[in-house]
């Protein structure tokens, strides 16, 4: 049995929101005790996941040990977070450890549930399936389409909330100019099969995606839900919604890319920190402006398991830090949580080798660009952002608590 322990202030997660988070409280008060649950022993940039598939990013360049990214003042703790007990401000571990708290932030992102389609995990990897969507099979995404000798190419989205809504596509348009650059796009048929009913959740963003996508010819289903995966012969079956009620459709592969379903952890789904009911049910139900949980005061969550209704994103996650920061703050020393985040996300939506949509968007769905530009036109510098910048300012900025400021951008 794992000893019991103490912290001011405990974060389970140690991804970008969690690292992010206990290097801005650190950086506030240096004083303060705050210890961070992470099992992994390495931490990842995800957002680059999609470039390494399309065999424009390094995959080795996306991982550190997870030791290099916690601040030198936090503890960290290794364990697994297996239960909440927010009534009696504890935390325990599958270990058996006990670690209670006087404040609790959560934000242990999202769990991908690849055995959700049938077929997949046998197939992950080979048989011309593929995913971005894990370090080791995103470089196998490349190696695909590299390959890749004419047919169809089918790139799914799934019926859940996932990681970064734009990749899906994001890896499709690589690999339709990859095709073209190697000759192969007159024999291929691309089609884009997602359990959504359109392209982008955000109107000013769907329309020139949807007019990239009939440039590129690409065939686009909706409501197109993949639930089984068969190898011999390849085909992909889809429960389809239509107005008449929900059927079966197979569809025969050459090359499959599978975003898989995804959810919030079993251990936040279970626990008395899930809302339960409505939008919010089986995730950390907090309050969308000041990110403090709707039933403990004492709880705050974000990031991709949070009920915030955005876009989970790691651009998200760096605006909803320093609220969430400032609010803990002002309520550790008694005083109104005054700041509010808008529900500012950003997805860069890499439209080709060197073009870039620099999606930037808020709660109300309206476009929040950064910069003096027109948001919605792709663009070879936004490109160099997502190439070059972004994982820049990942590793060297907003990890260390040192938040990247939009407000200085416009001026």
């Amino acid at each position: 049995m794992a000893n019991s322990t103490h912290h001011q202030i405990v974060i389970v997660g140690g991804g970008s929101a969690g690292i992010t988070v206990a290097a801005q409280l650190l950086n506030a008060n240096s004083n303060l005790d705050v210890a961070i649950i992470e099992p992994s022993e390495k931490h990842y940039y995800q957002p680059a996941w999609t470039l390494v598939g399309g065999g424009a990013f390094a995959a080795e360049d996306t991982v550190k040990p997870e030791k290099e990214c916690i601040p030198e003042k936090a503890t960290w703790i290794k364990a697994y977070c297996q239960e909440f007990q927010p009534d009696r401000n504890q935390v325990v571990t599958q270990d058996g450890g006990v670690i209670s708290y006087d404040y609790l932030v959560v934000c242990p992102g999202l769990q991908i549930h690849w055995d959700w389609v049938e077929g997949l995990p046998e197939t992950l990897g080979k048989n011309g399936v593929c995913s971005n969507y894990d370090f080791e099979q995103a470089p196998k995404t490349w190696e695909m389409i590299r390959n890749f000798k004419g047919g169809t190419a089918i790139f799914t989205y799934p019926g859940t909330a996932i990681k970064c809504p734009g990749a899906p596509q994001k890896i499709m348009y690589l690999a339709d100019e990859a095709f073209r650059k190697n000759g192969l796009r007159d024999r291929s048929k691309i089609m884009y099969c997602t359990a959504t009913g359109g392209i982008f959740g955000v109107p000013a963003y769907a329309k020139p995606l949807m007019e990239i996508v009939k440039r590129k010819d690409i065939e686009m289903r909706v409501k197109y839900n993949l639930k089984a995966i068969k190898t011999d012969p390849k085909e992909a079956i889809f429960e389809v919604t239509t107005d008449e009620g929900v059927e079966l459709v197979s569809i025969p592969f050459d090359l499959l890319h599978v975003s898989p379903p995804m959810s919030a952890p079993d251990f936040v789904k279970n626990s008395p920190l899930a809302g339960t009911e409505g939008a919010a049910k089986g995730w950390i139900d907090v309050d969308k402006f000041t990110l403090q949980h709707n039933r403990y005061p004492n709880v705050f969550g974000l990031g991709d398991a949070s009920s915030l209704p955005t876009s989970k994103t790691a651009a998200a996650v760096r605006s909803e830090a320093p609220v969430l920061v400032q609010n803990l703050l002002a309520l550790m020393e008694s005083k109104s949580l005054n700041n509010q985040y808008d529900g500012y996300a950003c997805c860069p939506l890499v439209t080709g080798y060197g073009k870039v949509i620099f999606a930037e968007f808020d709660y109300d769905k309206n476009p929040s660009p950064t910069f003096p530009l027109e948001p919605t036109e792709e663009r070879y510098s936004m490109w160099l952002l997502k190439r070059y910048g972004l994982p820049f300012l990942y590793w060297n900025r907003m990890l260390k608590g040192r938040n990247f400021e939009r407000s200085l951008l416009k001026k």
